[in-house]
């Protein structure tokens, strides 16, 4: 689509996804897409037990089944199996934890692989899977956290409580303060365990050409590669021997992309067996062997002085990580004890959350990760308190929340990794009270706890910060080609999240030229540069948009060089216009200039985060006949620092709502006593969908762009979902207050509410 703007004006202009035209039309190519000749597919046979040993694994009648190529146990591995490494916070003494590819000997949940199948169908590999005889010494399952200590069964010998590791975020002594300060308040609360389920499950081809020993891997997303690096030290094979091709993606989320058993064991079975292999997740593995996330219990103390100005936060969260230390296992209960205060002034922090293994499949990341959940139990807490001290829940925030005369404002340091981060630039105000204005708080305020028309009616308020800009770098190349154009090949990877379009419009004002010009972009594969650091943290536009500033930049003096050279004048001689370059000796066209192949890096890093910021509003219904709760309206305002890309903005922050949403009010991964899940589909696991969530308006500000990167630009993948659950868990108390409700405990399912109004069983009173 042509879109006619002049040059350097495309950074915050509403231009639509180059991407969708493919994908709407049914040109994406999924890795699920694709077929090689001579292909296998591989079927994981997994644990039935949540724990035991494994005594016996009979694979014979499974290999003899026509059309089974071979069945890959541990011992075809090797006598040393490989294990996941740690990609975030990777700490010595957690190397312990973490999973080897196949069960070594012992299984920890319902799940873990034990075996590969290759065959020349699915269908076939899934009839050989029943045949294999497996015999697993049952050991009593850990499945929850409140018993976690000497008396539960170690799931590893070194660990005999089962707690990994503590961490703790501090600032200032919180103890003197909570000592001496004259309102103190304890709550417990707990997040359920729920995750992200993209439309498209995992999936994997590994081809290996034996002639030349090269091993090529289609389906890399997120990271492919530091995924690259931890399968070339795997396989014993040098880097620059493997390819990741990073196809299609249909949601990424935090669990898409990172390093799995799947990802070292499909590759194995295309070398093991000289044939490309194919292995497409399917949905109930999706729940057993995708990373789960967000379960997490805390004990959490506030204290304030009677003015409802903030003291002291300190408590203990129980983070239930699972089974197995997987890479980035650590995110959560870090952002939890780092961004307890939120955007709030709090001087004398204490938190410290315990690293719990239990019987379940591992944790990792899921949009927002650990941030959910601190703002949840942070933001109950402040309407709390200012229940008790009889102060306006508004007047509270107004009181506490950080503003720009007092940025960059520093949060809470971690141990043991002795890490800190400081807030870069906002005013905190400022979203809170345009929140306000945007849901008409103040022309809705009467209704809360009234009943009108059979349902309770109310109000909640969250105010958060949003973490991005995850360092250390990123790469992106540059080229001007013989017709004129540019190609831009990226580190940064495309999840959905429109990358295509973004990093075309920053490339376009920097190059201050047509948009037209810059071909399609090029990101993720390893093919396009010899380092790329991929999408996590809120990070793409950030680091991979400063990137190309800085190439920009190289690729412009090289143009200037390059056609100085050849017009037989100076440099600082040439000008460049959208149209043409030209020196005081002649012009060159844009082509003319192309044909010389030139191109330039570019690179930038940082350690330093940006922190988008902002508030979000509901207005809610409770019927107390069903218990159900109906968002009536919600909203949402954050300044991003710059926005690139206003609608696809929009698209990320509406969406990170929709799933916050359906995690406080719908979802939940179950298990039993025995370790085992009892949700296996969407029969019985609630996700949102379009109907659901219909009244939701967002407002972006750009108010006050980062200092820490050239483009201005903070993270916004993310904020959308962090203050979800203290907003609606905050309108439902707000509109049960005459049943002195506490909503603190995730997710508030119309039972849960139901068991709230029925304490005892009996009918409510229903004029409170």
């Amino acid at each position: 689509m042509s879109v006619e703007r002049r040059p350097n004006s495309y950074i915050g202009a509403s231009l639509p996804r180059r991407e969708d035209m493919r994908l709407l039309r049914g040109k994406g190519q999924f890795v699920d897409d694709l077929e090689l000749p001579g292909m296998l597919h591989a079927l994981i046979l997994r644990s039935p037990h949540a724990h035991g040993r494994l005594i016996r694994l009979d694979t014979e009648p499974a290999r003899r089944l026509p059309g089974v190529h071979s069945v890959i146990v541990a011992a075809d591995i090797g006598p040393a199996l490989p294990r996941i490494p740690m990609r975030q916070e990777a700490l010595d003494e957690l190397r312990q934890f973490e999973q080897p590819v196949l069960a070594d000997g012992k299984v920890r949940y319902v799940g873990e692989p034990v075996a590969v199948l290759l065959a020349d169908s699915r269908a076939v590999a899934e009839d050989a899977a029943e045949l294999i005889g497996i015999e697993i010494e049952p050991i009593q399952p850990v499945t929850g956290m409140t018993g976690a200590g000497p008396r539960d069964v170690p799931l590893f010998a070194e660990c005999q409580d089962n707690v990994a590791m503590t961490l703790r975020g501090f600032m200032g002594e919180a103890d003197a303060a909570f000592a001496s300060a004259p309102y103190v308040r304890t709550e417990n609360f707990r997040v359920q365990r729920h995750s992200a389920f993209p439309l498209e499950t995992r999936g994997l081809l590994a081809h290996h050409d034996r002639t030349s020993g090269h091993l090529t891997v289609y389906g890399a997303a997120k990271v492919p590669f530091a995924i690259r690096a931890v399968l070339a030290r795997q396989l014993a094979m040098p880097v620059d021997a493997i390819t990741m091709v990073e196809n299609d993606v249909g949601g990424g989320f935090g669990v898409r992309g990172e390093f799995y058993p799947e990802d070292f064991l499909i590759p194995f079975a295309a070398i093991h067996s000289g044939r490309p292999v194919k292995w497409t997740e399917d949905r109930l593995e999706a729940f057993l062997a995708t990373n789960h996330a967000r379960e997490m219990e805390c004990e959490l103390s506030i204290a304030c002085r009677r003015d409802g100005v903030l003291l002291g936060l300190r408590g203990t969260a129980k983070c239930d990580l699972g089974a197995y230390m997987r890479t980035n296992a650590i995110t959560q209960p870090r952002n939890v004890v780092q961004v307890i205060s939120g955007p709030y002034r709090v001087p004398h922090i204490d938190v410290r959350a315990l690293l719990l293994m239990t019987n379940k499949t591992p944790a990792g990341t899921y949009r927002g990760p650990g941030r959910f959940e601190a703002d949840f139990f942070r933001e109950r807490l402040l309407d709390l308190a200012a229940s008790d001290l009889g102060i306006d829940r508004l007047e509270m925030r107004r009181r506490n929340l950080v503003t720009s005369a007092e940025m960059p404002y520093q949060l809470p340091r971690v141990s043991p990794y002795n890490t800190g981060t400081e807030c870069d630039s906002g005013d905190y105000p400022v979203t809170f009270e345009r929140c306000l204005d945007a849901i008409g708080w103040a022309d809705k305020a009467p209704l809360q706890g009234c009943l009108v028309d059979g349902r309770y009616h109310g109000l909640g308020i969250g105010c958060y910060i949003e973490s991005g800009a995850s360092g250390p770098r990123e790469n992106v190349k540059l080229s001007l080609e013989s017709d004129g154009t540019i190609t831009l090949r990226t580190g940064s990877c495309g999840v959905g999240q429109g990358i295509e379009t973004v990093m075309a419009q920053i490339a376009a004002d920097a190059l201050e030229l047509p948009i037209e010009r810059i071909n399609p972009v090029l990101h993720g594969s390893t093919t396009h540069l010899e380092q790329g650091y991929g999408t996590y943290g809120s990070r793409t536009v950030v680091m991979g948009g400063s990137a190309i500033v800085d190439a920009a930049g190289k690729l412009q003096v090289a143009i200037r060089t390059a056609a100085a050279q050849s017009l037989g004048c100076r440099a600082e001689e040439i000008r460049i216009s959208p149209d043409r370059i030209e020196g005081v000796t002649g012009t060159k066209s844009w082509s003319e200039v192309g044909a010389f192949g030139l191109s330039a890096e570019g690179s930038y890093g940082s350690e330093k985060r940006t922190y988008s910021y902002g508030a979000h509003a509901a207005h809610v219904a409770v019927d107390p006949g069903t218990g159900r709760v109906e968002v009536l309206d919600y909203v949402g305002v954050e300044d991003i620092g710059r926005a690139i890309n206003p609608a696809t903005l929009k698209g990320q922050t509406v969406g990170a709502i929709v799933q916050g949403l359906g995690g406080v009010l719908l979802e939940e991964l179950h298990y039993g006593a025995d370790g085992q899940i009892l949700v296996g589909s969407f029969a019985d696991y609630l996700l949102p969908t379009a109907g659901d969530f219909p009244a939701i308006k967002t407002t972006t500000l750009e108010l006050h762009p980062s200092p820490n990167n050239p483009i201005g630009a903070k993270g916004g993948g993310e904020g959308g979902m962090i203050p979800v659950a203290g907003v609606i868990a905050n309108a439902v108390a707000s509109a049960l207050s005459g049943f002195r409700a506490k909503p603190n405990e995730l997710p508030l399912t119309p039972e849960r509410i139901w068991r709230m109004l029925h304490p005892e069983g009996a009918s409510p009173k229903l004029d409170p």
